[in-house]
């Protein structure tokens, strides 16, 4: 039965002829839907079903844009909010009420594309570009806003349930493996000390203890996505910082699997135990279940589906597979969420699980930004400023506190130096898995609408100075070497010779592995730095005289005896810690000569205003080699693919030492000499001949350097020796003096290159 509304007041608008008449009859007939207008100009609707004897107050959902009603419009004012039939909307809203939730999905991706290229531009995560598109086009501000916001949180669970699942096929073990001590056993450590400190300070501002649990559970999480940009602009991806920061981050986005189960049913204290009881039986016999069979049922659909080559089925298998056991894992009483993680982490372990993470990563990209454009829409800026001082003292506390705890666990497990500082600074915030729990307890009532806004200003402030606040680790590790400059240095191994004349290499990487071991097999002294101890110990296996220790330590550096090196090598990929080294090494030693690894063009000049010009791009270098491959194919001279990729090289670098000309040249002459081998047939008039006799030098300018006779090789042969039919000749000479010997004899062209016609022919 449908309640009619009390007694509503006339509103004038306009002329008397436009006043509404007094309604005394229900409001609503069947299959009627009102608008309605509250005192901040927001449009609600609410159907019949809605307001009926079982509640006193209506209960309302968010639509469309707040509308701006003419005075020809019939307005009917009622307390708190304004009246308007449904027939007196005007056409274009009508118009676009037909379209559906279609407007919304456009109005959704427009501003989303709008505010992601407005973050890109700022150097922001793409992800506070989504939550900003969702405060524009949400409810609780002006202009244009979407109408079904129930239905875009709807599609919102399934962006969260792909995200997970995606997160499953991404998960390796491999990835955890040259930090698995911090990210196994320091991530937990880290969970369980953050939600302690962020129940203090929910108990310290009065929460419940229930908000104070949800608030600490929430900030626990650090962001992933807002990490690796940062890494990635900053240059600091492939350093031992950033490795011990992903390796922990991947521990903490797999927590987020049973804080989803756990949580909610901490709701109810008296059946809180006993209702986790349950989670946990029903989660460990689904995992049971999925890890026995699921892992030999689901690979085995995958295999067949594959076989038909249908890149269309393949996909549409792998979300059937995705979002199907998550609603199996719903029905049961689970999150969709946690059933999604599971089948990707089963997926991953088949040989189809690469592809599988490529196809699904569109729509995980599409409907993750529907959840976060949601997590968007559901935040009020007006709580934002009536609350100004509690979120920043919120970020300030969360910040500093979490900072403290991931610097403190990365120093106890023997990260030191710039480490632990990176590691706090870098992971100080809250991650976005924290909207995706914040999502459950607003779902489940565990908690109120005021926290939820609360965790996620915090959440979003903490984002946006990740990329500044992380910046500053330079800085701040040099105020701690100035403040602790007895620092002591552990496990500097120092070989027992003094050195000299040798190489200094800094960083134990790929690159610096590959430089070692060619420097050993050439018996060139050369002598490590490595700050990964795990690195330092491979070294040590392999016999490379290496130092653990940071290479901008006073300490370091007189061990590494820089005063009497012939050359330093910096290989570590970050440009912001290779610029601090060279700078406190030229302090001491500004004469020493330096190569260096760089990552990204833009970042030459800072090494050539440190004098340093003999500079790598490993870019570059993969770009002529591939120029080199592609010319080789098209049959053109190694000379002239030589000269062509040395002007580029060249052109990027712009050496202005004699060094390096002097060396071109050297290099372009020596290609010029192409080495070419050559059979002489019967027939031919060399064989019967001396050297001598044959005067190849005076007639074609060619030299003879060998020649192979019946599998054995006569190196530069005197002038006296005699050629015979079958021998294979190796001539060097420019192309013009190689085609004169062509013409000479009539020889016959067997191999052209460096190649041993020994192993050849063998």
């Amino acid at each position: 039965m449908v309640r009619a509304l009390p007694k509503i007041e006339s509103l004038r608008q306009g002329s008397n002829k436009n006043r509404p008449q007094r309604v005394s009859t229900p409001v609503t007939a069947p299959g009627m839907t009102n608008i309605y207008l509250d005192k901040r100009n927001t449009t609600r609707r609410m159907t019949p079903k809605q307001y009926t004897n079982e509640s006193s107050t209506p209960t309302f959902q968010k639509i469309a844009l707040p509308l701006n009603f003419s005075t020809k419009h019939h307005i009917l004012k009622h307390q708190h909010f304004l009246f308007c039939p449904t027939i007196y909307l005007t056409k274009s809203y009508i118009k676009r009420q037909n379209m559906g939730i279609a407007t919304d999905i456009i109005i959704i991706v427009l501003a989303a594309f709008c505010c992601g290229l407005l973050m890109q531009m700022l150097r922001q995560p793409l992800i506070l570009g989504y939550i900003l598109a969702g405060i524009i086009v949400g409810p609780h501000t002006g202009g244009f806003t979407v109408a079904g916001v129930h239905e875009i949180e709807l599609l919102a669970e399934i962006g969260v349930a792909l995200l997970m699942f995606a997160l499953g096929l991404e998960f390796s073990l491999k990835d955890l493996k040259p930090v698995k001590n911090i990210a196994l056993i320091g991530t937990p450590i880290q969970i369980l000390l953050t939600m302690i400190f962020g129940y203090g300070i929910g108990y310290l501002l009065g929460w419940s203890w229930k908000d104070s649990l949800w608030f600490g559970t929430m900030i626990s999480l650090s962001s992933t996505m807002v990490i690796l940009k940062t890494l990635m602009n900053q240059g600091w991806m492939g350093t031992l910082s950033s490795k011990v920061m992903i390796g922990m981050l991947i521990v903490q986005d797999l927590a987020i699997v049973p804080m989803m189960i756990i949580m909610p049913e901490l709701n109810d204290p008296a059946m809180g135990l006993s209702s986790l009881g349950i989670a946990a039986v029903k989660a460990t016999l689904f995992l049971g279940t999925m890890l026995l069979l699921g892992a030999k049922l689901l690979p085995t659909m995958v295999r067949h589906i594959a076989r038909s080559g249908s890149r269309e089925l393949f996909l549409l298998a792998i979300i059937t597979i995705g979002l199907g056991v998550g609603l199996v894992t719903h029905l049961v009483g689970l999150s969709f969420a946690f059933g999604a993680f599971v089948a990707g982490m089963v997926l991953s372990e088949s040989d189809h699980g690469h592809q599988a993470l490529s196809d699904i990563i569109p729509l995980r990209d599409l409907f993750g930004l529907l959840f976060f454009v949601s997590v968007g829409m559901l935040l009020d800026p007006h709580f934002l400023f009536a609350h100004l001082q509690l979120i920043a003292l919120l970020v300030l506390l969360v910040g500093l506190g979490k900072g403290i705890i991931f610097s403190a666990i990365s120093w106890f497990f023997g990260y030191g130096n710039i480490v632990p500082i990176a590691v706090g600074l870098g992971l100080f915030q809250v991650g976005e898995f924290s909207f995706v729990l914040a999502q459950v307890g607003l779902e489940t009532k565990s908690i109120s609408s005021d926290l939820y806004n609360t965790i996620l200003t915090t959440a979003i402030l903490s984002m946006a100075l990740t990329p500044l606040i992380s910046s500053q680790a330079g800085r701040f590790y040099a105020l701690k070497k100035k403040w602790f400059s007895q620092e002591s240095l552990k496990n500097i191994a120092l070989p027992d010779e003094k050195l000299c004349g040798h190489v200094v290499i800094i960083g134990h990487g790929h690159v610096g592995f590959k430089i070692a071991t060619a420097l050993k097999q050439l018996a060139i002294p050369f002598i490590l730095v490595e700050l990964d101890q795990q690195r330092v110990e491979e070294a040590k296996r392999l016999d490379f005289p290496v130092i653990f220790g940071d290479a901008c330590h006073e300490t370091i550096q007189e061990a590494l005896c820089l005063e009497t090196a012939s050359l330093l090598v910096v290989t570590i990929p970050s440009v912001i810690a290779a610029q601090e080294i060279i700078k406190r090494i030229r302090r001491s030693q500004n004469n020493i000569r330096i190569v260096a690894r760089i990552s990204d063009p833009a970042s030459s000049h800072i090494f050539t205003d440190l004098d340093i010009h003999d500079l790598v791009l490993p870019k570059l270098e993969t770009s002529l080699e591939m120029i080199r491959l592609i010319l080789l194919h098209r049959q053109i001279s190694p000379t002239e693919i030589h000269n062509l990729t040395n002007i580029i090289r060249q052109d990027f670098i712009a050496p202005n030492t004699q060094n390096y000309i002097t060396l071109a040249h050297m290099r372009a002459a020596e290609l010029q000499f192409d080495l070419e081998w050559i059979v002489l047939e019967t027939g031919n008039t060399l064989p019967g001949k001396s050297i001598r006799e044959a005067e190849i030098r005076n007639k074609t300018g060619a030299t003879v350097v060998s020649i192979i006779r019946e599998r054995q090789l006569y190196s530069n042969p005197d002038s006296n020796f005699c050629f015979e039919a079958g021998d294979m000749v190796a001539i060097i000479g420019t192309e013009e003096v190689r085609t004169a010997f062509h013409s000479y004899g009539q020889a016959t062209d067997v191999k052209t290159g460096r190649d041993n016609p020994l192993t050849n022919n063998s």
